[in-house]
């Protein structure tokens, strides 16, 4: 166990001795948490701009413009129709409503009509006015069908309407798809870097043999296992220390919200620390040299993060590229915490978890039978 703990030592003192090593290590992960606050940290709360023109000079027209002006996230302003296309084309107005000479008619006829609606940025901006002005003209235009053409009944029963005893109270739910979003684009980040920061860390048993070092050591009372078993500490170590900072960096300094408890994300991030050491081992045992498997890892981890929807939903992509993603670890660790942000418990996910730890134990064993059939230098079990 001494020499274990010496060669961990060791491995840390020569690796975090270079600047280099330390932003690469430890705060390469956090780049992910920026890139999320980049891409989702705007305020996306939409305000649309409606013009209004009013050529009907009506008592209905008018309450129906007060309707109008009264919507939240609707900021109305009155206009004279020559302007409409200036305005719109310009984008200082979303669209334009035109209530035309006869709408107050044609409403008390129980057949609204004369209203039109200008905007040439399709129904996502039209579709939100026309849900609230349409519901409240057709209200309006049902009372008058009630009224049976009596004035002063349709103004009592309008009055009633409007100043109605029962109310409708709405309270706002927070928002939780941003965070949820930033939280895997995070994580998607921090994979990648893991995987990477893995592989160079395992590169450290090239570096040995190309320099000799490791022959020199077993001479020593430190065997082939002890160094390879020093190398897993390390790299979980490094691993370990990279999850808790970028998750702690979430939650405390950017305030993101996980939608998890803190341990869930940091247990489900541990076993893809495992797996990640055990496919860089794997990755490592197949190569000569530092430079194949700088080759061997640029040809498995960028397109498996970019399969496994590390950088955007896999479900935009193919069918066929989604069936691959099932059969890579990293797909299974997203899903895994997806599941836990929509409320499922550790229990419910033993599937999955079991997964991961299969992914583990294979490469490990893969790595394993790799390094005892190594017939060109010093067994490593």
């Amino acid at each position: 166990m001494k020499d274990i703990l010496w060669l961990i030592q060791n491995t840390l003192q020569g690796t975090f001795r270079k600047k280099k090593n330390i932003i690469m290590y430890l705060f390469m992960p956090l780049i992910g948490i920026f890139i999320s606050l980049l891409v989702y940290g705007g305020d996306q709360k939409m305000l649309l701009h409606v013009g209004v023109v009013n050529q009907d000079k009506s008592e209905i027209t008018t309450d129906t413009i007060q309707f109008l002006a009264g919507l939240e996230n609707v900021k109305m302003t009155e206009m004279k129709a020559g302007n409409v296309q200036k305005e719109i084309v310009s984008g200082k107005l979303d669209s334009v409503i035109t209530f035309e000479k006869g709408y107050s008619d044609s409403v008390l006829a129980g057949s609204p009509d004369h209203i039109q609606i200008t905007s040439i940025k399709g129904a996502q901006v039209t579709g939100f006015v026309k849900s609230y002005l349409y519901q409240y003209i057709e209200n309006i235009s049902t009372i008058s069908r009630a009224a049976d053409g009596n004035q002063q009944t349709f103004r009592q029963m309008v009055q009633d309407y409007q100043q109605s005893a029962f109310k409708l109270e709405t309270h706002s739910l927070a928002d939780t798809s941003k965070n949820k979003n930033m939280t895997n684009q995070t994580i998607g980040f921090l994979i990648m870097i893991m995987l990477m920061s893995a592989t160079n860390l395992s590169e450290i048993i090239l570096l040995e043999k190309e320099k000799r070092t490791y022959f020199r050591l077993l001479s020593t009372p430190i065997n082939a296992r002890k160094f390879l078993l020093a190398n897993v500490l390390v790299n979980m170590i490094v691993m370990c220390i990279q999850v808790v900072i970028t998750l702690t960096v979430m939650k405390i300094v950017f305030h993101i919200g996980l939608n998890m408890a803190y341990w869930e994300a940091a247990v489900v991030m541990f076993l893809f620390s495992l797996i990640a050491v055990g496919l860089s081992l794997v990755m490592i045992s197949l190569s000569n040299s530092r430079s194949a498997a700088s080759a061997l890892q640029n040809l498995i981890i960028t397109p498996t993060v970019m399969l496994s929807g590390c950088f955007w939903p896999v479900e935009v992509m193919p069918t066929s590229l989604q069936k691959i993603a099932n059969f890579l670890p990293q797909r299974w660790t997203l899903d895994t915490l997806t599941k836990l942000q929509e409320g499922h418990s550790f229990s419910e996910l033993s599937l999955h978890l079991l997964i991961l730890i299969a992914f583990a134990a294979a490469f490990f064993l893969i790595a394993v039978y790799k390094f005892s059939r190594n017939n060109t230098t010093q067994n490593f079990v």
